[in-house]
């Protein structure tokens, strides 16, 4: 039997296959669940933000600034660009004494199909604050203000913020600072590169952390889910369908990662050849496999439709065919 992969038909014919490997991970670090390659070396993107937003918890920048759960939600989120994400964009740059103009990152078309929409027929002109890492980036000025660090080049590698943020990574994920492998993300600022098994065993940690800074981003994403993606996004829609059972966080370049507390377990994986529509059904389908095989929390199939299998439309809405998970995970055992 092939592996877990994305199987991509059109009306009779398989059209593509997308490889995926997975790892599910307890928090001491045993691999309970795997599929593929789980030590894929793999850049973690923007799943790594909820480990970014970290020290606005640890080094008091949440009390100094008095920051929100919101805010905090947002800096770990890969918004859509909806007006409650740029509101609490905009407010969140105030709360720290900052301007849109000190954000390092650039503008993109919101992830938001609608929104998309309306900014290209209103010919709003896009500025950073509609980056969907606009929140991330926020944190990083915010962190550099607290600790009276230079504001110019926060997002580089060697300005103390990302001197603190790749401790943190170093911290959750047990890959020493010397040995990550740095790159530079969409958004201009840092990005990481370390296997699935390490980014799951982050999200395992950081489902069951006792620590401030893990139970309060924890706590935000949760409470929040509709700041970290948005409308119709698989992780809000994930969360929002099984409150305070799951955090989940997209990736770039077909990265998913998500925890489940009760199991103990972080999830990563990676469509390998980097299929971002592949992403919703792949983590939907090592969800339907994982949960009850660990007898964890039940999966909310049905209200989760759309997400699994995902309809291929033509130019006129008829549906052509569709994506959906196939192949079997290696369960090793419980947590």
């Amino acid at each position: 039997m092939p592996g877990f992969q994305i199987v991509v038909r059109r009306e009779p014919l398989v059209e593509s296959v997308h490889r995926v490997s997975v790892a599910v991970v307890s928090r001491d670090g045993r691999l309970v669940a795997e599929s593929g390659n789980p030590d894929l070396v793999s850049f973690w993107r923007s799943a790594a933000k909820p480990f970014q937003a970290m020290p606005l918890v640890a080094d008091g920048v949440m009390e100094r600034f008095r920051l929100g759960s919101e805010e905090l939600a947002l800096a770990c989120a890969s918004h859509s660009s909806q007006a409650h994400h740029l509101a609490i964009a905009d407010r969140f740059l105030a709360l720290i004494g900052r301007t849109e103009a000190d954000l390092a990152c650039g503008p993109h078309v919101p992830l938001d199909p609608a929104v998309a929409h309306q900014v290209v027929r209103d010919r709003v002109p896009l500025s950073p604050r509609w980056s969907n890492c606009s929140g991330k980036h926020s944190g990083m000025l915010a962190l550099a203000t607290h600790h009276g660090w230079p504001i110019a080049g926060y997002e580089r590698v060697g300005h103390p913020v990302q001197d603190r943020l790749a401790e943190v990574i170093a911290e959750w994920t047990g890959i020493p600072v010397p040995a990550l492998i740095l790159g530079v993300d969409g958004c201009t600022t840092v990005c990481y590169a370390l296997s699935l098994r390490a980014m799951a065993l982050a999200y395992a940690r950081l489902v069951t952390s006792e620590q401030p800074e893990g139970a309060r981003v924890r706590a935000a994403m949760m409470a929040h889910p509709e700041l970290v993606g948005g409308t119709g996004r698989f992780d809000t829609d994930l969360m929002v369908a099984m409150p305070g059972e799951i955090v989940a966080k997209i990736g770039a370049e077909g990265i998913y990662c998500a925890g489940i507390p009760s199991l103990g377990v972080g999830i990563a994986l990676k469509v390998e050849d980097g299929d971002m529509r592949s992403l919703p059904p792949a983590l939907f389908g090592v969800l339907e496999q994982v949960l009850p095989a660990l007898d964890g929390p039940r999966f909310p199939t049905s209200e989760l439709a759309g997400h699994s299998p995902v309809a291929i439309l033509n130019t006129r809405g008829r549906t052509t065919g569709e994506l959906r998970p196939e192949g079997r995970l290696r369960i090793h055992g419980t947590p």
